[in-house]
């Protein structure tokens, strides 16, 4: 867990000032527009619920869905026509409206989170305290747009462990993201460490029991069997092979041997 939170952190310091500069203004935001030697148009505007501002000598400026450089270049260009030679306009956010986000499932602080500004999914579930040792590989994010719901599912072992940062897409007003818990397999009987262990696409029956320590000395290599469930069913796989694959909630039992 300590090696995921730390690679989280890393991935975050690498990306913080690009997610900011992406940011898009919407109703609520309050922008400090500032005028290069001319202290006197200096402004605070709140962005009203139509995405407009009101700025001295051009009056309303449209400005929902644009970010800060691209309302700096806005402004620069109504103030050339006519009022200032070469304008040098700078535009900062000074207070982000209120949208918030849902993260639930398998971290250790779920619940209902505010998006200061440009949030990226890694920052949200560093907020949100970061993955517990049982989270799975997957996130699934519900975001609506309109009267639709789309469904993005990230893969973090892509993301966290290997550093993939394209899957570390922004996170935007209404997002409700799900963490599920992994699927575990079960190992038991004669082995040095049965447990219950980490389910991973592709591992076999040596595999697990590598996991679990390995044979004791007391086992009957040759008799290992998987219970398994399929539609509800209970069935038994006797005398199974060293390569055959374990599905998730597999339990692999090692019998002792009769010798």
């Amino acid at each position: 867990m300590k090696k995921i939170i730390y690679s989280i952190l890393i991935v975050l310091t690498c990306l913080n000032f690009a997610h900011s500069q992406d940011y898009r203004v919407g109703e609520g935001d309050v922008l400090k527009i500032t005028v290069y030697e001319h202290q006197d148009l200096t402004t605070v505007a709140r962005v009203s619920g139509d995405g407009k501002i009101l700025f001295p000598l051009i009056g309303e400026v449209k400005v929902e869905g644009l970010t800060t450089s691209e309302i700096a270049k806005k402004i620069a260009s109504l103030l050339a026509d006519g009022y200032i030679v070469n304008p040098q306009v700078t535009v900062f956010i000074q207070e982000y409206r209120s949208q918030k986000a849902i993260i639930m499932g398998e971290v250790n602080e779920p619940g209902l989170y505010e998006l200061q500004g440009d949030t990226s999914f890694l920052e949200l579930i560093s907020k949100a305290g970061g993955l517990t040792k049982e989270a799975g590989d997957k996130a699934i994010i519900k975001r609506k747009k309109g009267n639709e719901t789309s469904v993005i599912t990230i893969d973090l072992k892509r993301l966290v462990e290997e550093g993939d940062t394209s899957l570390d897409i922004n996170i935007v007003d209404g997002d409700s993201i799900y963490i599920p818990k992994t699927g575990v397999f079960y190992v038991t009987g004669e082995v040095k460490k049965p447990d219950a262990y980490k389910y991973e696409k592709g591992t076999t029956v040596i595999k697990a029991i590598t996991m679990a320590g390995g044979f004791t000395d007391k086992a009957a290599a040759g008799r290992v069997k998987i219970i398994r469930k399929i539609d509800g069913k209970e069935i038994v796989l006797e005398k199974v092979k060293m390569d055959e694959v374990v599905l998730p909630d597999d339990v692999i039992v090692v019998p002792e041997s009769f010798f």
